[in-house]
């Protein structure tokens, strides 16, 4: 019999160093997690848009967030088994998947994408209501934990302004409601100190990002604005913001793609350097995570 023919070894996927620092980033995050508890720290759970990093900081809680679970998971190619299972546990095949990867991975034993158990949250804190899915997704997980779940109200502005009344509502939501179950379930006081440190580093990152994605600006381009951003939003995006790696990670990418810009280069590729810059497109909504490389691919 004819031996198959072998596979050709698939070539060494090409990223910047930042993109290198956020995996470590990420999974020092999860190893964090898994002993969390074994090292007296307690667990926020909390969504992606919107979220109060820093603020939760200030309390010495890990921070979780299910949408990042849902997205390594895709990434990671183990979400398909979760949405079949949560689908056979009754959700609906119209719910979103990132839902459903997420209440899969607990179906199965709340293995986290690294391959460690996540511990059960303290506190679920859901801070944006921009898509009825959030309330409805910590209704199911509250369900299941039986966790504290305060909630801060962000008022649509209609108008496009920040109005007074929209500051004295969301600020009454803090005192009153937020920073009290913060204090109650981690025990520790709030330190405005802290929380003003925490938001000085989120501001030092800020610049930077907003720099690189500027740089976008030149031609070509130094970076891929759709499939390459998504790398670069991460840390200020997740449980990062507001502390000294998201803005180490941030002056290193800085330095990266100003140092393309001086080259004339153009974005990284999973294989190498993109040379000749045809079109650019505007993309709306997130990658398909099960298939990002191949999806990348039709763009280069």
């Amino acid at each position: 019999m004819t031996p198959p023919p072998s596979r050709k070894p698939a070539a060494p996927v090409q990223k910047e160093d930042a993109m290198w620092l956020q995996k470590e980033m990420i999974n020092a995050n999860y190893h964090g997690l898994a002993t969390a508890h074994e090292r007296g720290r307690k667990i926020c759970a909390t969504f992606v848009p919107g979220n109060l990093n820093e603020l939760v900081m200030c309390f010495d809680m890990e921070r979780s967030l299910p949408e990042t679970n849902a997205l390594q998971n895709g990434m990671r190619k183990k979400s398909g088994k979760f949405i079949m299972d949560a689908e056979r546990d009754g959700h609906s095949e119209d719910v979103c998947t990132y839902v459903k990867s997420d209440l899969g991975m607990m179906l199965n034993g709340e293995i986290g994408p690294t391959g460690e158990p996540l511990p059960k949250p303290d506190l679920l804190l859901l801070s944006y209501t921009g898509c009825f899915t959030f309330m409805k997704w910590f209704e199911l997980i509250r369900q299941k934990y039986g966790c504290e779940t305060p909630m801060l109200h962000v008022p649509y502005q209609g108008e496009g302004r920040v109005s007074k009344n929209m500051r004295d509502y969301v600020l009454k939501q803090l005192k009153e409601t937020v920073i009290p179950a913060l204090e109650r379930v981690s025990g520790v006081k709030f330190d405005i100190d802290r929380l003003r440190q925490y938001m000085k580093e989120s501001t030092k990152a800020e610049e930077d990002l907003v720099h690189v994605l500027q740089s976008a600006k030149h031609r070509p381009s130094p970076i891929d604005g759709y499939f390459g951003a998504v790398y670069y939003i991460g840390p200020i995006f997740t449980a990062f913001r507001g502390t000294p790696e998201a803005t180490q990670f941030y002056t290193v990418l800085r330095s990266e793609i100003d140092a393309r810009v001086r080259e004339g280069k153009g974005p990284i590729t999973p294989e190498g350097e993109l040379t000749e810059e045809k079109y650019r497109l505007v993309v709306e909504g997130p990658p398909n995570w099960t298939s990002f490389r191949d999806f990348w691919k039709m763009f280069y």
